[in-house]
């Protein structure tokens, strides 16, 4: 064989990367995926839905700027993340939503969830979850005020609530609802009719979205959807999502074999609420889940336990948020108690024995 044919072998240690993606490519695909979930719930809730979404996200756009000036680090509006935060925090609130608290959300997601610690790659919780958490406790009331979908006049008015003025006492919807209410349609979530009056929403209502609750988590077949989109470009890590409906199923699954009178089914539990929604899109956080092979099993099996016990036994409707920000809490430890075994090395040895 010539010179000319011999062929050169490069032999090189792991990790082999087959196609570089940057953080910006990932953030605007994650962008992508959340925009047909936008979009349906504009199409349910109507003008209010999509000025939720466009205040959050400017709040979030504007205080991400604002701490990058103050802190001297380059502008970070570019890399998508902060588009991200402010889209799942909208979809993570009622359509009606005050808009001036949408954007104290905003603010609290970007300023406390992120900025505080040093920006993206340095959150050690999901900040559109931290902005959603910070409502949840200071406005109980319009965190919790529901409104019926399909309306006849949503792309023509306001839902009143979502004008309300700073610091002024909740808009009263009672009237609103009444009159605007599609036929079949209830202001009640499905979740709140289950845990106080034990009724059980349709499994194809709950896929369709033709249900009550937060702007973005109606629609579970949509979401169920737009998640496989980035599990398939492997931009998101399915066996987060995986974990968390296994240990839904298997906690809530005894429950009502028990009794199925008060408690609902594994697949009420999986498609109802912001199960779907959390699982997809906010526990597969890159940089807040851990990555050892067993610890996301581990890290998503702990929101779906919580998410049922929180559910069926606490004060609270929904779980999901508690869940997933507890399980952002531990991932740290999950990540340290399941490190893979060091080759060579013997079961229980320290990391500085087995390299010595």
């Amino acid at each position: 064989m010539s010179r000319k044919q011999k062929k050169v072998v490069e032999i090189r240690t792991s990790p082999h990367l087959k196609k570089a993606i940057s953080v910006e490519q990932i953030m605007r695909n994650v962008v992508y995926a959340l925009l047909p979930i936008c979009a349906w719930s504009v199409y349910q809730f109507g003008i209010s839905a999509l000025v939720l979404i466009l205040v959050t996200t400017l709040s979030c756009i504007l205080t991400e700027s604002l701490f990058c000036k103050l802190s001297g680090r380059p502008n970070s509006v570019g890399d998508f993340s902060v588009v991200i935060t402010g889209l799942l925090l909208a979809l993570t609130l009622p359509p009606g939503f005050p808009l001036w608290m949408a954007a104290v959300a905003g603010f609290v997601a970007i300023g406390l969830g992120k900025s505080l610690f040093g920006g993206l790659g340095y959150n050690v919780m999901n900040p559109a979850l931290v902005g959603r958490a910070f409502v949840q406790a200071a406005f109980p009331v319009a965190i919790t005020t529901w409104t019926p979908g399909f309306s006849a006049g949503r792309f023509l008015e306001f839902i009143p609530s979502s004008l309300a003025l700073p610091f002024m006492s909740p808009v009263d919807t009672t009237d609103w609802v009444r009159f605007h209410a599609a036929d079949g349609f209830t202001g009640a979530t499905p979740l709140a009719l289950q845990k106080f009056e034990h009724i059980t929403t349709g499994s194809l209502d709950l896929l369709a979205g033709s249900v009550s609750g937060s702007a973005g988590e109606t629609s579970a077949m949509l979401i169920l959807v737009c998640g496989l989109y980035l599990a398939f470009r492997k931009m998101m890590d399915w066996r987060i999502p995986a974990a968390i409906f296994v240990a839904a199923t298997l906690v809530s699954g005894p429950l009502y074999l028990m009794n199925p009178e008060v408690y609902p089914s594994p697949l009420f539990v999986i498609l109802s609420g912001g199960l779907m929604l959390g699982a997809m899109f906010m526990a597969t956080d890159m940089v807040i889940s851990p990555m050892t092979p067993r610890g996301v099993w581990l890290y998503g099996g702990i929101i779906g336990l919580l998410t049922v016990l929180i559910r069926q036994f606490g004060g609270l409707t929904e779980g999901v948020m508690y869940a997933i920000l507890v399980a952002n809490a531990l991932s740290p430890l999950i990540a340290s108690v399941t490190q893979p075994r060091i080759f060579g090395a013997t079961r229980g040895a320290t990391r500085k024995e087995a390299e010595s």
